[in-house]
């Protein structure tokens, strides 16, 4: 029988439930076990593919094509499972599918309700997770905070679907904020207390307590919880906050909640989990390094959830060049208003990830110009390629209206333009080149010497493309196209053949770049950040 582990959330969101969720999966499955993670998302949007990374971080995209939650994100570079997009569904997927059953007759004219029928289809797509995977163990993570409105349906699912697999079949963990007063110091367990009283209003009981603070918690204030919860004493775990977010399965593990929850669900672990890579990882992280300074010019920078795989990829990249890496986050806007280069030219590398609308573009520009003209590496990430690109047909192939169609339709010379397969599509959602595409490189190009074959599969989440009719003016002017499509009629990567590394992809690597295998476009770029860094000090000196 399928086991299940449900994840809900209380107090307040982004409390640290996906990274939770994740280091449990991966604490499962290094004891031999078949695990697969979903999220269920409360908005009623589809998917997060239209929504402004303000509101809701980054898109993460999966090999499929599916845009998701950044969670998905942690569940992957933790437990180093592919997802696919059963392991995401929102209240609008639900919705949608339920209310196209009822055109098509499916429910005999019977009257449409919250329940039974969005809650049957809520479980309808919990059970694809274990029939498409065949997982042993299945870890459900639900969106926002007990007691939203959003919610209830799903928590109501959830309450059903342990009712027909069985109890002993199921595990509900809540992780839960304790707050700190300021004037005081004391942690407060009241608003846990609250939110598991709203949990078990809808006739559901944790039997796990993750209660998440910024300091130490005491025992005694575990064993309150476990009292006003009517939770066991062992099944209250305080974790605090960690200051490496690759050491929170090794804090699950020592507090012994891996047993535990396998002790709960009735289970003997297959074989002894061996945290060891994972304990070398947190060491390295936390050695001594020197110092390389990135500067990563973007839009949404005022939530770094925006770039959430982009900075880890950073990170993932720094240990595999045994450097510690620190990110200034720069406003592209600042760029065209004349701030902050005094914080671009100190970098030792200029990163520009992706992005949709005009502001900021001009920003973007100038930074790929400045890493262009001044040989400082720079990475270009799907719209960071784009404005390569398009900086290369001002400056050097002097077309001074160059641009992307996106952002100036009327251009004269559109060296990025929508692919002609998608200019009849009018749903935003339906443009999108979404998912794994494969890429040929070019042997001895920098790209080829990264990843060190002659082909990969990268994802993608883009609508514009290179235009080809400029792709041999580009060549004769020093621009390498070193990755292409296989039948080579899109361009996936660029690079400049006189610079020391200055590297674009129409494709995120981001989102495949785990804690121990960095992406190697990120660890080119860092290595080539390194090497400046040196020449940067031995001048000086």
């Amino acid at each position: 029988m399928t086991k299940y582990l449900f994840f809900t959330g209380g107090v307040v969101s982004s409390v640290g439930k996906g990274v939770t969720a994740a280091a449990m999966g991966l604490l499962l499955k290094e004891r031999g076990f078949n695990v697969a993670v979903q999220k269920l998302d409360p908005y009623i949007n589809v998917d997060p593919g239209t929504m402004s990374p303000y509101q809701h971080g980054e898109v993460y995209v999966l090999d499929d094509g599916a845009e998701t939650d950044l969670d998905l994100g942690h569940y992957e570079r933790f437990i180093d499972n592919r997802l696919t997009r059963v392991s995401n569904f929102t209240t609008g997927q639900v919705y949608a599918e339920t209310i196209a059953n009822e055109r098509r007759g499916d429910y005999l004219g019977g009257t449409i309700q919250v329940i039974p029928h969005i809650t049957n289809e809520i479980k309808r797509r919990i059970g694809l997770v274990e029939k498409e995977t065949g997982a042993e163990i299945v870890i459900l993570e639900v969106g926002g905070t007990v007691g939203d409105i959003e919610s209830q349906p799903f928590l109501e699912a959830l309450r059903q679907l342990r009712n027909e697999v069985g109890r002993e079949n199921c595990l509900f963990v809540h992780v839960t904020w304790l707050p700190t007063i300021g004037a005081t110091g004391e942690i407060k367990t009241k608003p846990t207390q609250h939110s598991v009283a709203a949990l078990r209003s809808i006739g559901i009981s944790p039997n796990i307590i993750i209660a998440r603070a910024d300091q130490h918690v005491d025992k005694s204030l575990c064993e309150k919880i476990a009292l006003f919860c009517d939770v066991d004493k062992d099944s209250v775990i305080p974790m605090a906050t960690a200051d490496v977010l690759y050491e929170v399965p090794l804090l699950l593990e020592e507090l012994g909640v891996g047993e535990l929850v396998l002790r709960k669900l009735g289970l003997t672990a297959k074989q002894k989990a061996n945290m060891t890579p994972w304990k070398k990882l947190v060491e390295d992280v936390r050695r001594p390094k020197s110092t390389v300074q990135v500067a990563l010019v973007g839009k949404y920078v005022e939530l770094q959830d925006a770039y959430m795989s982009v900075r880890e990829a950073l990170k993932h990249a720094a240990l595999a060049n045994d450097v510690e890496v620190e990110i200034s986050w720069i406003h592209s806007t600042d760029l065209e208003k004349d701030k902050s280069w005094d914080v671009v030219k100190k970098a030792d590398a200029v990163l520009v990830p992706g992005g949709f609308g005009s502001r900021g573009i001009e920003g973007k520009i100038l930074a790929a110009r400045y890493a262009r003209e001044n040989k400082v590496p720079y990475l270009g990430l799907c719209l960071g390629m784009q404005v390569m690109c398009i900086d290369f047909a001002r400056s050097v192939l002097d077309l001074e209206d160059s641009n992307s169609t996106e952002f100036d339709r009327s251009t004269e010379n559109p060296v990025i333009d929508i692919m002609l397969d998608q200019r009849s599509i009018t749903n935003m959602g339906g443009t999108m080149r979404l998912g794994l595409y494969p890429c040929l490189l070019q042997q001895g190009s920098k790209a080829s010497a990264a990843y060190a074959v002659p082909k990969v599969d990268e994802r993608h989440r883009h609508r514009f493309e290179f235009n080809n009719s400029y792709r041999v003016e580009f060549e004769k002017h020093g621009m390498l196209f070193s990755g292409l499509s296989p039948d080579g009629r899109l361009v996936e990567i660029v690079e400049l053949a006189d610079h020391p590394y200055m590297v674009a992809s129409q494709f995120h690597p981001e989102f495949l770049s785990r804690p121990m295998k960095p992406h190697p476009l990120f660890v080119g770029l860092l290595k080539a950040a390194k090497e400046r860094a040196k020449k940067k000090i031995s001048t000086n000196e």
